[in-house]
């Protein structure tokens, strides 16, 4: 068989079906194997194939057979160290699996938005992770539709969900414990909190293992103070509490909090750790290297997106069961800004 005319780049599936005397679908159907293709037909497009070095679109040969190596990850937040690292960890497992990865932006959460950014993402095909740590990304959760894959990175429930429900979370209520026992076990009468926004819910895990290390400790249990997110929140915040005397400890809701709190007291003439210690969450970078460092809770956002994958990756492939819900345990992490209380203007 002798092909002549191309000339072009790499040759495309209408070349071949130019080349071969037939249309551009039987080709799609003999290369996807299908049955309903006459032998010689067959064999007259396998010619033009080879002849033209034809090489079929990776994408194109996932559509056809219904299956997209695709994983759209549904997030309210890019930039924030958990949303962040969560987003490496699955473009990490995901790369490693030949898989690409897509980021569709939750800009409010009105449903309207949310269902719209939903249809967007399950449009692609694949599956979907939705990092469900404030109200876009939770309506998102429960907007996607039955049969589409999805992976839930969620706030650490109060119980234990069903199985049909494939969750992954850091086990923040331990988190909150061993942080506070630590603040408490350096001699502080009680420690205080400052919350990012959805750890203002009387269920919030965080706030269930403070209360409970207060409520061992048989310790007075001051309500959260609302952080917001960044350093701006956490310097309002810190400035509230830098105020009052009884203030000596300060666990932080994230570790950029911990640094406005920091700054607020350093304002104050509060020294830190002399005369209030604040701890943090998340170990970000930045935090080993304050001055002083900042003590705080790892949490492994980036391996909880590897799991969230993995567990995402399991469904798509059809592969052997993986465990429902993967946990990250946390890690207390003990530098400079914690000791024992000293001296106040009030004592």
């Amino acid at each position: 068989m002798e092909v002549t005319g191309h000339t072009r780049g790499p040759a495309s599936i209408r070349d071949v079906a130019a080349a071969a005397g037939v249309s551009y679908q039987t080709v799609s159907r003999v290369i996807n194997a299908h049955p309903s293709v006459r032998p010689a037909t067959r064999e007259r497009v396998l010619a033009a194939v080879e002849e033209l070095g034809f090489r079929r679109s990776a994408t194109a040969f996932a559509l056809a057979r219904g299956r997209s190596r695709t994983v759209t990850v549904l997030t309210a937040d890019t930039t924030h160290y958990g949303y962040a690292s969560i987003l490496r960890g699955v473009e990490e497992a995901a790369r490693a699996a030949a898989y690409s990865v897509g980021v569709g932006v939750l800009e409010s959460a009105d449903e309207a938005t949310v269902a719209a950014e939903v249809r967007r993402a399950a449009d692609v095909g694949g599956g979907l992770v939705v990092i469900a740590y404030d109200p876009a990304g939770v309506r998102a959760l429960e907007a996607v539709p039955a049969g589409l894959p999805v992976v839930g990175v969620v706030e650490t429930p109060a119980s234990p969900p069903a199985d049909d429900r494939p969750w992954v979370w850091t086990d923040d209520r331990e988190a909150a414990y061993r942080a506070t026992r630590h603040l408490l076990s350096l001699g502080h009468e009680t420690v205080h909190y400052v919350a990012i926004p959805s750890d203002t819910r009387p269920a919030s895990a965080r706030i269930a293992g403070r209360r409970q290390a207060l409520t061992e400790a048989d310790a007075p249990q001051p309500p959260p103070v609302q952080g917001g997110w960044g350093p701006a929140g956490g310097y309002a915040a810190g400035l509230k509490l830098a105020g009052d005397p009884s203030v000596t400890a300060i666990l932080c809701g994230n570790d950029d909090l911990a640094l406005g709190v920091l700054r607020a007291l350093h304002e104050a003439g509060r020294p830190v750790p002399g005369e209030v210690s604040v701890a943090g969450f998340d170990d970000a970078p930045h935090s080993a290297y304050l001055t002083p460092s900042l003590t705080t809770v790892r949490l492994d956002f980036t391996g909880l997106g590897r799991a969230a994958f993995a567990l995402l990756h399991g469904a798509l492939e059809e592969s052997a069961p993986i465990t429902p819900h993967p946990v990250s345990a946390p890690e207390l992490v003990v530098r400079e800004t914690s000791g024992r209380p000293g001296p106040t203007d009030g004592g």
